[in-house]
């Protein structure tokens, strides 16, 4: 746990508001409609950073990762009124230094508006984006008929 200011930086998965992520996520352009219980899934299955003011948290990132190769950064976010203070380049120099994730491979995210903070922290766009490919759900969390 690391703290400046009002503000704490804190890893531990029993410290992140599932209630409060979730708030945010359901708004998202990224995870509009997701439900609480899968944002408390994706919490368990993560390694997660949390940024709090005076308790309540205010900014959220997880990695997915097998901590030896590859990682993908996501649900990266900080809530408007606590933007402009560097708390989301706090949280990717925090994840950038953790221990389990040295030595990676390859380190990806997918933003549609956020790249120059990501550049910031050496992120590049894709060098062959032709070798990448997906399986794409929309939408990702409509309820299936019947």
């Amino acid at each position: 746990m690391e703290t400046r200011g009002d503000y704490t930086l804190d890893f531990s998965r029993s410290a992140q508001q599932a209630e409060r992520i979730h708030a945010y996520l359901v708004r998202s352009y990224w995870s509009q409609g997701i439900p609480l219980s899968l944002v408390e899934r994706s919490i368990a299955n993560s390694m997660c950073v949390g940024v709090f003011h005076r308790g309540d948290q205010v900014g959220f990132a997880r990695v997915v990762s097998d901590l030896t190769i590859f990682a993908y950064l996501c649900d990266v976010y900080v809530l408007e009124e606590h933007r402009g203070r560097g708390l989301a380049s706090w949280m990717l120099e925090a994840i950038a230094a953790h221990p389990d994730l040295q030595g990676l491979r390859r380190f990806i995210l997918a933003t549609r508006d956020a790249h120059k903070l990501y550049e910031k922290h050496g992120f590049t766009p894709v060098r062959r984006p032709e070798s990448l490919m997906e399986i794409l759900k929309q939408p990702a969390y409509a309820r299936p008929a019947g």
